[in-house]
């Protein structure tokens, strides 16, 4: 397994690491979901993600008995939650957002959850607009300094509004957020490419990338039409389908055609070539993967051993079947 700093923190987090939102989407078992994680910290991960509203609180209660059954050292993992939109049904005004009250209280339900003393990564899940950027830096700073949390950071926030927290937190000697969880693929670029460019340098910006595989399209397995056991024919996926089927998604599976055709000249699978994809951008910190079965960790985890052959030539060689390069307007 590879480590990288996340962001200017001194933390190291695996290249891949776990995901609960598509690996809880099919079942929420205790013994199957502690399958999973353990053949992932086998290997050598150290980051499981989570968050208040996957299976509405249940995917972290899952993910902490799990941890608790199996009594790995609390100092060899790292643990995230995410803040939002709340972990009930029709949740009310006060059990959804990223104001004080809720945030504080969603810390503590995630605690209660996962079966932890502490997060060692805490989100914001998606801005909220309502509430100051004083108020949501403050509160995650006072979560930082009771020992409830370690690092704060966003997911899906814009460069703007990252800023924005950056800027509050030097105004107001607060901490600023340590990281953002972005979508990031061969088809969702540029956002981590081009956007977020700037904030590298400035802020030290950590990326938990997530859909590496954008929702599942990059692993080849729609390229002749959507098959029956496919995470497009669950209800509650019928967004999938509808990208699928679309016009747009339809040219991306053509792309998708050609890469696989790329993958095996390398002598590997489609889905392995799109997670070293996104290792190979240096602003990555980790990739988030997901897997149902053991058999997929193992196969996401080989991802790791293409890296030395992805050289110069063979990017460009993408880059010309995938023609999507973001650039920079020009400043005349």
């Amino acid at each position: 397994m590879e480590y990288r700093r996340l962001g200017k923190s001194g933390l190291p987090v695996s290249a891949l690491s776990y995901g609960s939102w598509v690996t809880f989407s099919h079942q929420l078992n205790v013994d199957k979901a502690l399958e999973t994680m353990t053949a992932a910290y086998d290997a050598g991960v150290n980051f499981f993600d989570n968050a208040e509203v996957y299976a509405t609180g249940q995917s972290e209660t899952i993910m902490g008995e799990a941890l608790q059954k199996v009594g790995w050292r609390r100092d060899s993992y790292i643990v995230s939650s995410k803040v939002m939109w709340g972990s009930v049904e029709d949740p009310k005004p006060t059990q959804r957002g990223l104001h004080r009250k809720h945030v504080f209280e969603a810390c503590h339900d995630a605690l209660r959850r996962l079966r932890v003393e502490y997060l060692d990564l805490y989100f914001c899940h998606r801005p909220d607009p309502a509430v100051p950027m004083e108020e949501i830096v403050r509160m995650m700073t006072e979560l930082i300094h009771q020992g409830k949390v370690l690092y704060w950071g966003t997911s899906q926030w814009s460069a703007q509004q990252l800023s924005e927290a950056y800027g509050a937190a030097r105004q107001y000697h607060l901490i600023p957020p340590t990281m953002e969880q972005p979508q990031y693929s061969m088809f969702h670029r540029e956002k981590v490419e081009l956007e977020f460019a700037p904030l590298y340098e400035t802020m030290g910006l950590g990326t938990t990338i997530w859909s590496p595989l954008y929702f599942g399209i990059l692993t080849g397995k729609y390229n002749d039409g959507i098959p029956a056991d496919s995470r497009a024919t669950l209800a509650g996926y019928e967004w999938v389908r509808q990208i699928i089927e679309s016009e747009e998604g339809q040219q991306k599976i053509a792309k998708v055609r050609e890469l696989t055709s790329i993958a095996e000249g390398l002598g590997t699978s489609m889905s392995r070539l799109a997670i070293a994809w996104c290792l190979r951008n240096p602003r990555v910190s980790t990739v988030i993967m997901g897997a149902s079965r053991v058999e997929q960790v193992h196969d996401n985890l080989r991802a790791l051993d293409l890296l030395p052959q992805l050289t110069d030539d063979v990017m460009a060689t993408i880059e010309g079947v995938l023609g999507n390069k973001p650039e920079a307007p020009d400043s005349d």
